[in-house]
């Protein structure tokens, strides 16, 4: 049996807003086992992005308790959250987040260095294997939209960490791009590495291994997709 690569217990999220508490997640229980490939759904408002800040240490539970990668993440210090999000998760956000003065070879290159595995030799080969290896001079306004993804997607796979959270990752591109993305994170789930997908895309779930339905700061449901998991090739939005 795979080990556990996230582990949530009893974890709560509140905000004071004002002179009144909004509760984002209610003491929420979660495992996901090592190279699971989760795909979270829900509304706006569900929890769902609270929930991925818990899992990367971009947050901390108001209770409960959050382990990530084998580590206790919940009293950690600033330093050892840093040092956390360096070495155990990888980041790929709907917005991109590329460095525009730097090349997609410099931006994959910072995600390698921020981690700790420096070797621009790693850096071409990544991007080479997500289809861009003749685009590594390119900056990002030289880049398709879908470019500038899977730029995003070789800068967290250049780290090398076996945690890659993924909040609206085909949220701004078309179908065909947003296919060939899901399939390099599916590939990666496939070679270990657990992969949590947020999103609104129902038909994106299809394809997971596991489905998490959120609704009101709860889980709702959890379980393989409905019908079965269906390949890639059958999905449409």
């Amino acid at each position: 049996m795979a080990r556990a690569a996230i582990e949530l217990n009893g974890v709560t999220k509140s905000y004071e807003v004002g002179a009144v508490t909004v509760t984002a997640l209610h003491a929420v229980d979660l495992t996901i086992a090592e190279g699971e490939f989760v795909v979270v759904l829900g509304p706006s408002g569900s929890g769902k992005t609270t929930l991925l800040n818990m899992v990367g240490a971009l947050d901390i539970p108001t209770e409960g308790t959050v382990h990530v990668a084998g580590r206790d993440i919940t009293e950690s210090s600033r330093g050892e959250l840093f040092e956390f999000r360096r070495q155990s998760v990888s980041f790929i956000f709907q917005s991109f987040n590329l460095f525009p003065g730097l090349t997609a070879l410099e931006n994959v290159q910072f995600g390698a260095d921020v981690a700790g595995r420096r070797g621009g030799a790693d850096a071409r080969d990544v991007l080479a294997s997500v289809g861009l290896g003749d685009r590594v001079g390119h900056f990002p306004h030289e880049l398709s939209g879908g470019e500038q993804q899977r730029v995003a997607i070789a800068r967290a796979l250049a780290t090398g960490n076996p945690v890659l959270l993924a909040d609206e990752p085909t949220g701004e591109l078309d179908f065909t791009t947003g296919a060939q993305v899901l399939e390099l994170l599916q590939a990666q789930s496939k070679a270990g590495k657990t992969a949590l997908v947020v999103t609104h895309n129902r038909e994106i779930s299809r394809i997971a291994d596991r489905v998490l339905q959120l609704s009101g700061g709860r889980i709702v449901s959890d379980g393989p997709p409905p019908g079965g998991r269906a390949d890639i090739s059958a999905l449409s939005w």
